[in-house]
């Protein structure tokens, strides 16, 4: 991307809506888009403009749930420049991009080199308790997913994930007679080949620890790592390592460059999201008369 393209970009105003997997995102996306003056939204990897695919590829047709997470994520550079080019050339102005996070949707706006979102919306905002619940159970139970755009569209792009269609008149207020002047939209419901595996084993926790230890030991050979721990949810990965460091080394500057290089790299070589790495410092070593103090950042 050029310097006249991140000028250009710079005049696009961002949107972000998040929620969990299967709470009902993509389904309230036009919706929300018609209520802020939005023609264009991103969502699972594809550039949809008023009903049209315009440019990338959907994160529904990928086999495993991790090809689909990279894609998401526009993990790939020539599927992230494709997407920015488009982006460019249609000179869109309000976008709206659709994320499991807070974190994910600020990463794929950094990835399509659009400034970061002005307005973070949640899925608990526009949806309540009870619809928000009933999204999920028909996610877990059929494992059917919503791509927001026409089934002409999905069909001859993704023909064999599409499953059937379906069709509601847009409008703000809820439980109104339809008008004339109120938008027809469509969506497509899909199934695709990553949600007949219910299980959520996208990377193992053993490989993830080793590129954790690898990415601490490439940072610092110096410091020696005593305990790692990983806990996932809907978001990403959070990590937890416990470390003995050298006496003398500045902790606060050395521990946030040790999280950011070891969040970027794990990134950069999985495409998977990392959303914490807390460092515990259980010792200093090196001087017999150094406190031995545990501290966490």
């Amino acid at each position: 991307m050029n310097f006249i393209a991140n000028i250009l970009h710079r005049n696009i105003s961002v949107y972000a809506l998040v929620g969990e997997s299967g709470t009902g995102k993509s389904f309230r996306a036009k919706l929300l888009a018609q209520k802020y003056g939005i023609h264009a939204l991103i969502d699972d990897g594809l550039l949809i403009n008023d009903d049209k695919i315009l440019a990338g590829r959907s994160a529904k047709h990928e086999k495993t749930y991790m090809g689909a997470v990279r894609v998401a994520l526009f993990d790939d550079k020539e599927h992230r420049d494709q997407v920015a080019r488009v982006l460019q050339k249609n000179k869109i102005k309000k976008i709206l991009i659709l994320g499991t996070s807070e974190r994910m949707v600020k990463k794929i706006a950094e990835r399509l080199q659009l400034p970061p979102p002005e307005k973070i919306i949640k899925i608990e905002d526009i949806a309540t308790k009870e619809e928000i619940e009933k999204a999920i159970r028909s996610r877990q139970i059929e494992g059917k997913h919503v791509i927001p755009v026409p089934a002409i569209e999905v069909k001859k792009s993704y023909p064999q994930i599409f499953y059937k269609s379906i069709r509601e008149f847009l409008n703000k207020q809820k439980n109104v007679l339809v008008k004339k002047n109120d938008a027809l939209s469509e969506k497509s419901i899909v199934t695709p080949e990553f949600s007949k595996n219910r299980g959520r084993v996208e990377i193992s926790e053993a490989a993830l620890s080793q590129m954790a230890l690898h990415c601490v030991n490439e940072f610092d050979p110096e410091i020696r790592v005593k305990k790692l721990t990983i806990k996932t949810d809907s978001h990403g990965y959070r990590l937890i390592i416990t470390e003995d460091v050298p006496f003398g080394k500045q902790l606060t500057g050395l521990i946030h460059n040790m999280q950011q290089y070891t969040i970027e790299n794990i990134e950069r070589y999985t495409g998977i999201l990392i959303e914490e790495v807390s460092i515990i410092i259980d010792k200093l070593t090196g001087v017999e008369s150094a406190p031995n103090k545990s501290k966490k950042i």
